[in-house]
């Protein structure tokens, strides 16, 4: 197999989820007795460029439809975060009415709204209808496009100008074309401008067993190892690192510019990086056999609980809570419902498992005894939020690193 990145054959599997149905694919009522996709799903580690990343593809435009059903701006933890990055880059970067703000995957325009309500021009760019429309509703500057060299170039020739801020969060890792992608970022960036990037850090991944987090949609998984090497290839330079140890299980915000100037703070991550393997093969060996363990002990868990009587459902009708349920095989007779707050979800089924997904009202209506957190980044958030369901003696289950019932 070759890298999608580097191109050298001889990428190393190191965990394989078998066949799973899209993690977005939401499916309609009327449907649930229809045919449902299901794609291979196994990762690999590229030992020349460190990047991991799965085999199997799957086009662009059956990932993101237009009815594609994720919108940010219904994470109060995102938005607080966002808020927090955007306003430090207005001071830090001292920006104006003059500069440019370029988002990409900018989604409902979440983030961009805080420089729009401080007189700084922005432009989000994202392949999804119903969340470009709702960032132009509100105000936000917003094509419907997937970017790349090609549109970077457009943007440039129509006259955009280059950016002082691009901001690319939690997009590096749904891109095929990561080069391509990398190449538009510094075409379009200004020359003394500054790129940052968010993902989640795939140590943590490891180290926390956060299996769930792989899916189709996510085609990489970055460290900062696998990232310097990436800019250095497009002769762009990865200069400093930010860690959020609470955001989406453990995030890391990139700083890369057309100039080189490494912090300490970077130094010591790849460092660190090169002193526990994460830029070897050795260091995902065993992953494998740790997430099947947390299959068998969550599955007897659930298991357990439903022979006692227990009734059970779901917080959280995210794309990792897809490749959980399907991964252990925690169907309706486990878990009997989904609650989640994005509307654009309510009145769909789970796919692959069916589960329906309701209203968070019905956590305090129904009164399940156990709700699993499927969306376990957001577990403080969520747990905060439904103080009533926890007063009533609602319990919740942490799915990872490993299950575990907290009684509030």
């Amino acid at each position: 197999m070759r890298c999608r990145v580097c191109g050298v054959v001889g990428v190393r599997p190191f965990l394989d989820l078998g066949k799973m149905p899209l993690s977005d694919g939401l499916v309609r009522p009327e449907n649930l007795q229809g045919p449902e996709l299901t794609f291979a799903l196994e990762v690999a580690f590229c030992p020349n460029c460190a990047m991991v990343q799965i085999l199997q593809d799957v086009a662009q435009e059956v990932l993101f439809p237009e009815d594609y059903p994720y919108f940010s701006s219904f994470s109060d933890q995102l938005l607080a975060h966002s808020r927090r990055h955007a306003l430090n880059l207005v001071e830090t970067r001292s920006l104006s009415g003059d500069s440019l703000v370029v988002e990409l995957a900018s989604n409902d325009g979440y983030l961009l709204q805080n420089f729009v309500e401080l007189g700084v021009p922005v432009l989000g760019i994202d392949p999804a209808p119903a969340q470009v429309k709702a960032a132009n509703d509100k105000g936000v500057r917003s094509i419907c496009r997937f970017f790349g060299l090609e549109l970077a170039e457009e943007l440039l020739a129509g006259g955009t100008g280059q950016a002082e801020v691009i901001i690319a969060n939690n997009v590096c890792a749904h891109v095929p074309d990561l080069n391509g992608f990398v190449a538009g970022m510094k075409a379009l960036l200004a020359p003394g401008g500054l790129i940052t990037i968010e993902n989640p850090y795939v140590r943590d991944l490891i180290d926390h067993c956060e299996f769930d987090t792989i899916y189709h949609e996510h085609l990489f998984y970055h460290s900062c190892t696998g990232i310097a090497r990436l800019m250095e290839r497009h002769g762009l330079h990865l200069n400093h690192v930010e860690y959020f140890a609470e955001l989406h299980g453990g995030t890391l915000r990139y700083h890369v510019s057309h100039q080189a100037g490494r912090t300490p703070e970077l130094e010591a991550y790849l460092a660190d990086e090169a002193a526990t393997g994460v830029d070897s093969f050795r260091y995902y060996e065993g992953f494998a056999q740790r997430v099947e363990q947390l299959r068998v002990d969550l599955r007897a868990l659930l298991s357990s609980l439903r022979a006692q009587g227990r009734t059970v459902a779901a917080y959280g009708a995210a794309a990792k809570g897809s490749t959980m349920l399907n991964y252990v095989g925690i169907d309706g007779d486990l878990v009997s419902f989904v609650v989640d707050r994005n509307t654009h979800k309510q009145g769909l089924h789970m796919p692959g498992t069916h589960q329906p997904i309701l209203g968070v009202d019905a956590l305090v209506e129904q009164r399940p005894d156990f709700t699993l957190i499927l969306a376990w980044n957001f577990k403080e958030e969520i747990m905060g939020q439904q103080r009533g369901y926890t007063e009533a003696g609602g319990q919740w289950i942490v799915p990872v690193p490993h299950p575990e019932v907290i009684a509030s």
